[in-house]
């Protein structure tokens, strides 16, 4: 079974260390070893971190000589982008729509329900 692509750079990014390395290579193309040095944690490891990223298209690698650099696929942010700002606008119009009903609400009613018992 494929997953659907958001799904897979949803799961991608459920890792914080895979969303740490998205986000250095927010500043530039890194080899394994680059991305590697900060994590206590083996090239193999972070090979395989880097495996799970490409294969949600967030990152592709290239040669250059010597070096086989990893590369951000930023277009596929776009896809996150998309789906949260679609459900961030839906969510705001049901805001809207409760504050403009208790606009209308009148003034004078009680907001505290009553007790118990006390219930005409």
């Amino acid at each position: 079974m494929t997953a659907d692509p958001l799904d897979r750079v949803f799961s991608a990014l459920a890792d914080p260390t895979r969303r740490d390395m998205v986000a250095r290579l927010t500043e530039g193309d890194a080899t394994v070893g680059e991305l590697a040095e900060p994590y206590a944690v083996s090239l193999q490891a972070v090979s395989k971190h880097l495996r799970v990223l490409e294969d949600a298209g967030l990152v592709s690698r290239s040669r250059e000589a010597q070096r086989r650099p990893v590369h951000l696929e930023a277009e596929v942010l776009d896809l996150m982008t998309a789906w949260i700002e679609r459900h961030r606008r839906r969510a705001e119009e049901r805001y809207r729509r409760l504050d403009d009903v208790l606009r209308d609400l009148p003034d004078d009613v009680d907001p505290t329900p009553p007790p118990p018992g006390d219930e005409p």
